[in-house]
């Protein structure tokens, strides 16, 4: 039985996709006759206060589904600032360092990105426990601060690439999201033979079809309105500006009062999001704050289609949203405002429509074609399940514990 160790700064409560990637492959491998061990941190994303029933502690330990998750002490901030958040990263690399002397029997080391300091501990604590590691790729970083403006190019940031590089060189394997990052890498110069693709997916036990809820429509009052919503992290990369500007052309539309439009989550864009919406009066949009794993599905079961949005910026075209897969599993139509691999699949897979990003009118245009195609929203209803049993977390996570053996397998052999 190989134990594996995995590092990780999001991990449930919390509800966030790199949380809940990381606990549905785990919870797999204990299935599979796996000993997982998760270092991880006191639960407090994306608010920064911790979750109702954790204590700030410098160790606790619980058991989740056969799990053993190992909670250390980290500097516990908002998503918001990137030099506070940087604060956060950093406790964690050295909690997480630290709390590896005390797991004892480890055959092999997960690091998970998008902050890659968790990847500098995955990296050290394989050379101190003489172990193989994995570099489990979810986004492109330090580029995608860049991108969306949080910190200006700097010999800081150039430092921070040239770490991310040696990184790769130095993983024993690198675990893709998406396949255009395997090609970013491989044009940067790394050895495309070590790159495995596990894309995002889907947990089909939680996301599948289901009516909507009577009691939140009521309570939203959502009756024989055409809801389209948002659900996930409000942050800079997103641009949720266009959301509400689509919004405000609708609520000056003869069909006004058709439409409501649902913003679920928090993020450190979410308090200006809300700002806006009350000082221009928008009244066709309700706001909604985090709510728990179990619950949210309630919330999806609300929506006649749901909004996926990122910045307008070659660096999202490599990006696939995992919300893609939650939609497909709940069969929710799709607008779809992010260009590249994820619109390929969006229009191969036929669950949905398209836009520009950024691009407020043709949004507000694809949302009528839904309203005004009703066999086409159908379609896309029916089409969304069946593409997700492509995306089944379980099949995804025996992909990934096939890389992990085989990088075990490798090692053993040296």
């Amino acid at each position: 039985m190989k134990h594996i160790l995995f590092l990780t700064d999001n991990f449930p409560p919390e509800v966030n996709a790199p949380a809940s990637r990381t606990f549905e492959h785990c919870r797999e491998w204990v299935k599979s006759g796996c000993q997982v061990t998760v270092i991880t941190c006191v639960p407090n994303f994306p608010k920064g206060k911790i979750f109702e029933g954790y204590q700030h502690k410098l160790w606790q330990v619980e058991f989740m589904a056969g799990i053993r998750v190992v909670r250390v002490w980290t500097y516990v901030t908002a998503n918001q600032g990137f030099a506070k958040r940087s604060l956060d990263y950093l406790s964690f690399m050295l909690g997480s360092i630290v709390a590896s002397f005390f797991i004892k029997k480890v055959d092999i080391i997960i690091g998970t990105s998008p902050q890659f300091f968790t990847v500098c501990s995955a990296y050290l604590v394989g050379i101190f426990k003489k172990k193989p590691w994995i570099f489990e790729l979810r986004d492109i970083w330090p580029e995608s601060i860049r991108v969306v403006g949080a910190m200006r190019r700097s010999f800081f940031l150039d430092f921070l690439e040239k770490i991310e590089l040696f990184l790769y060189s130095k993983a024993d394997a690198i675990v893709s999201v998406t396949h255009s990052f395997r090609e970013s890498l491989k044009e940067r110069g790394i050895d495309g033979k070590k790159i495995v693709v596990v894309t995002n997916g889907v947990d089909s036990s939680r996301f599948k079809p289901r009516e909507k809820d009577q009691e939140l429509l009521k309570e939203y009052g959502l009756e024989n309105k055409f809801v389209v919503g948002y659900i996930g992290t409000h942050g800079l990369a997103h641009s949720l500006n266009t959301i509400l500007d689509a919004a405000k052309i609708l609520l000056h539309s003869v069909e006004s009062n058709d439409f409501r439009f649902i913003f679920l989550g928090d993020g450190a864009n979410k308090s200006t999001l809300l700002q806006r919406a009350q000082s221009e009066k928008l009244e066709n949009v309700i706001f909604v704050d985090s709510v728990s794993k179990e619950t949210v599905v309630k919330y999806w079961s609300l929506l006649d289609a749901s909004i996926i949005h990122l910045k307008k910026d070659p660096l999202f075209t490599t990006v696939i949203p995992s919300k893609l897969f939650e939609c497909m599993g709940m069969g929710i139509p799709i607008l779809h405002g992010v260009e590249g691999e994820s619109a390929s699949i969006v229009e191969k897979e036929n669950i949905g429509l398209t836009f520009e990003p950024e691009n407020a009118v043709a949004l507000v245009e694809q949302m009528k074609t839904l309203v005004d195609n009703k066999s086409l929203h159908k379609k896309f209803r029916e089409n969304g399940p069946l593409a997700a049993k492509k995306y089944d977390r379980i099949v995804l996570a025996e992909q990934m514990l096939g890389v992990v053996t085989e990088i075990q397998s490798r090692a053993g052999n040296r």
